[in-house]
């Protein structure tokens, strides 16, 4: 099992990623002051259940890649290569 580990870590990154890009690309990719480019989309007829349902995974994946990376870093401290000058 911990072989598969890395594994996930991988896939969520790069699901991640793309989730993000997807969120980042939408909001340009659609006419925002015509309905009739974003009606039919998944969470239409409105703008905001557009962009909530294309834009909100990618927020949410940013969210949670951005919590991880912290409790990483509290986790695991970097060692800052400042040595204390012993006299």
């Amino acid at each position: 099992m911990r072989r598969l580990r890395p594994v996930a870590v991988v896939f969520g990154i790069i699901l991640g990623l793309y989730l993000i890009g997807r969120a980042i690309v939408e909001p340009f990719g659609i006419d925002v002051s015509d309905p009739a480019t974003y009606r039919h989309d998944w969470g239409g007829p409105s703008l905001a259940g557009v962009l909530a349902v294309h834009c909100g995974p990618g927020i949410v994946a940013a969210v949670l890649m951005v919590t991880a990376l912290v409790r990483r870093r509290r986790r695991d401290p970097v060692d800052s290569g400042h040595r204390h000058l012993e006299e």
